[in-house]
């Protein structure tokens, strides 16, 4: 079933609140180094296979974390690095858009409008920020520079959809999803939007767009990866191997396999669209629970982990696990993004952005 609304509003607000946040590894805000954990281990194709534990060979020279303090009761959901070098981040308890300047560790909060709830935040073509609002039930639009706030509404008739996460395809056209059972795309250009009917109803989390144009979804409550035509809006069902999974959210790499974290059954997987083929991995630990997922411009696969409280990588050539544990307890990632030499997660459980730096 197809929705279509025209609708835009422009909405000018005001910068909302700045602080200077600190770093909980250093009271000086320098980036210290936090050993990893001692387990670098090979995975296993089979989800519920035994991981051996081999010697871990990530020197402390070679990454450092860092966190930046959030203002209390913000909720950081999403991160986006800015092309001017700052985060922007949805503070989602407090219904702005917010971005931190990791050169002074100053932030400043701008608020979207009543009723703002933002989920998801990325760094569209034209290099402004666009969220998906859940609050608002809408796509916004940031202004980088004035800081003007556009409002696109989706139509009555597709009801509270809980939007949850966008990506541009190679048209730059923004496409979106909405757990309560919608995906949809807006074209900026005109307003035009169009929400479709997802198979199987509630579920839609999060989506990506591969090097050909092609847009996967993952559905977390219906458990299985949707791939969009995006000429007709039509979605198809794609079925991980293992049933009930709970595909959270999903990331395409350079080569257009589109991997996949699944948080019920705490594995990683990856779907290969030429040969129709899907490979799964047990992350390390006893609770794994895998909610973001990312992969670099290296195509190195990042995860959260919420069951170890740790940021994990997975290399795919040596099909290696390694765990980088978080410094801030509960810190809950629900996010990665990042840019070339930095990884970086919003602590949605800690009020805090974190950042891992690799030198080449």
């Amino acid at each position: 079933m197809l929705r279509t609304s025209l609708t835009l509003i422009v909405i000018m607000m005001l910068i909302g609140c700045a602080g200077t946040p600190t770093s909980t590894i250093e009271s000086n805000n320098s980036p210290t180094v936090v050993a990893p954990a001692t387990n670098e281990q090979p995975a296993t194709s089979g989800p519920t296979s035994e991981l051996s534990v081999t010697e871990n060979t990530i020197s402390p020279d070679e990454y450092t974390i860092q966190e930046y303090a959030v203002p209390p009761g913000t909720h950081p959901h999403d991160v986006a690095p800015a092309p001017d070098g700052t985060i922007w981040y949805t503070a989602q308890h407090v219904g702005a858009l917010g971005n931190l300047d990791p050169a002074t560790g100053e932030t400043r909060h701008i608020p979207l409008g009543s009723g703002s709830a933002p989920h998801g935040v990325i760094v569209g073509p034209d290099g402004a920020p666009w969220i998906t609002d859940s609050g608002l039930n809408a796509i916004v639009r940031v202004d980088p520079q004035t800081e003007e706030v556009q409002v696109f509404s989706l139509p009555a008739s597709s009801g509270y959809a809980n939007l949850n996460t966008a990506a541009f395809d190679n048209n730059n056209v923004l496409w979106f999803t909405g757990q309560n059972g919608i995906y949809g795309r807006l074209n900026p250009a005109t307003g035009d939007m169009q929400v479709f009917d997802a198979p199987r109803g509630r579920g839609p989390y999060g989506i990506t767009v591969t090097p050909d144009g092609t847009i996967y979804y993952a559905s977390l409550a219906n458990s299985y990866v949707g791939q969009i035509d995006p000429q007709t809006g039509e979605a198809s069902v794609l079925e991980p191997p293992t049933s009930g999974q709970g595909a959270r959210r999903v990331w395409s790499d350079s080569q257009g396999r589109v991997w996949v974290s699944e948080w019920d059954a705490g594995q990683l997987a990856v779907y290969d669209p030429a040969n129709d083929s899907w490979r799964e991995w047990k992350l390390p630990g006893d609770r794994p629970q895998a909610y973001a997922v990312y992969v670099d411009e290296r195509d190195m696969v990042w995860l959260s982990d919420f069951g170890s409280n740790s940021l994990v990588r997975f290399d795919p050539t040596l099909e290696l696990f390694t765990v980088y544990e978080l410094p801030s307890s509960t810190a809950a990632v629900r996010q990665i993004l990042g840019r070339p030499g930095e990884i970086w997660g919003a602590e949605s459980g800690a009020d805090k952005l974190v950042v891992i730096r690799t030198n080449p």
